[in-house]
């Protein structure tokens, strides 16, 4: 059984300055992992929560408040975290809530903030594998429309399982982080035969991503129910993909080189206790849901998510949309016998709504790299080098106002000799 969540209601505002009220008040608590911007390593890293525009050093005060759950916030990454499971979550969030609006708790609590400037962005745990799935049924309806005009834009297994494929670990790097343009082979407009180099459709995808905690047994099936037993929380995620390379590699086994050269998450991952009050039933299915895939509802989250390219936002894709929910991801991938491990990545794939401002990847956004979408450095098709890339989001807080999730930014860099 999970333990209860903080309740809110009757709470006094939390003594933090500028915290109350903002889209990281008490009802958030993202965890994250930071080091003093002034350090040449990262040996200084140190497990913290944000609030406000500070950070809380959780691992020095656990270790002299909470000595009980001071093991589950030591070391430099969240992994200890992760692995502790619901019970521990419940009960960090628990303290902290409490030590962060209690005053009498503020000479104690206050000596480990420091200012969110004065800190740096760490990848927070260490990525085990990575799924990203195809669950925006108005995404993958629209690219099927460009992909394959004429025929039906979605094949006939899309609404009878979450597709997806299995991505690279090793390429997932933190928002900040710089993305070099990548190569491959690609067919160039008037060829006949693909050469190597640059892509020429660097894309960007505004994706929803999902932290495994828990670990499961192989051959164990984790039901769609099970979903905060085993998930953290969530963290935005880009999904960079080189379009042109893509489209000469994807037949018949999917995405491989057009995909694994950088995947950007946000450095703070947002507990899905913060996030109950976005919780939103799924705007349908049909046909039914397998049972190993039905869910009790509400089974979304109602994200709103905003990308911006070169300052500008180009479109803001609503993750309430999405067909399939975080637990059916969880349980599908789980069906066969898979084992969940500690730091799974498991992405939602491009989030799109049905509107025109409402699509997640310029690909949809360009109709096809026909229409140029407008950005603060000129009208593009595709990213071009030096483009800045940033995904936000925010949700309903159980405190009255907008969470706002961790954002993920990445530049695009050119491609190497």
């Amino acid at each position: 059984m999970t333990a209860p969540l903080p309740a809110y209601a009757g709470l006094p505002p939390t003594w933090v300055p500028g915290a109350a009220g903002s889209g990281h008040d008490v009802d958030h608590l993202p965890w994250g992992v930071v080091v003093p911007r002034d350090a040449r390593t990262d040996e200084g890293a140190r497990v913290a929560v944000r609030i406000g525009d500070h950070v809380l050093d959780v691992a020095a005060l656990a270790g002299r408040e909470r000595p009980d759950l001071a093991a589950a916030v030591q070391g430099q990454t969240l992994d200890a975290l992760l692995a502790a499971g619901p019970r521990t979550w419940a009960a960090l969030r628990g303290w902290l809530t409490d030590a962060l609006t209690r005053e009498a708790a503020r000479p104690v609590v206050e000596p480990h903030l420091r200012p969110l400037a004065e800190v740096g962005a760490h990848l927070p745990f260490t990525v085990a594998d990575y799924v990203d799935f195809y669950a925006s049924e108005h995404h993958a309806s629209h690219v099927g429309r460009l992909f394959r005009p004429g025929q039906p834009p979605l094949p006939p297994q899309w609404r009878r399982l979450p597709v997806g494929y299995h991505g690279r670990a090793g390429t997932v790097v933190v928002s900040g982080t710089p993305v070099v343009r990548p190569c491959g082979l690609r067919v160039l407009p008037g060829d006949d035969a693909p050469t190597f180099g640059p892509t020429r459709r660097l894309d960007l995808e505004a994706e929803v991503a999902f932290v495994v905690g828990v670990p499961s047994e192989p051959g164990a099936r984790v039901p769609a129910a099970a979903l905060a037993e085993h998930v953290l929380g969530v963290v935005l995620l880009d999904d960079w993909s080189a379009r042109d390379v893509q489209a000469y590699e994807y037949v018949p086994l999917g995405p491989f080189l057009g995909k694994s050269f950088a995947t950007s998450v946000a450095a703070w991952v947002t507990p899905l206790a913060a996030l109950e009050a976005a919780r939103c039933p799924l705007p349908g299915q049909d046909p039914p849901p397998a049972p190993h895939l039905a869910v009790d509802e509400p089974a979304g989250y109602d994200l709103a998510l905003e990308v911006a390219v070169g300052g500008t936002v180009v479109s803001r894709p609503p993750y309430a949309a999405t067909y399939w929910s975080p637990g059916q991801l969880l349980a599908h991938l789980t069906s066969g016998g898979a084992p969940l491990r500690t730091g799974d990545l498991l992405a939602s794939g491009t989030v799109s709504g049905p509107g025109a401002d409402e699509r997640g990847s310029l690909l949809e956004l360009t109709d096809g790299w026909r229409v140029p979408v407008a950005t603060g450095r000129g009208e593009r098709l595709a990213l071009e080098d030096g483009d800045e890339v940033v995904l936000r989001a925010t949700a309903a807080g159980a405190l009255g106002g907008r969470v706002q999730l961790g954002e993920v930014a990445g530049t695009v860099l050119p491609a190497r000799p």
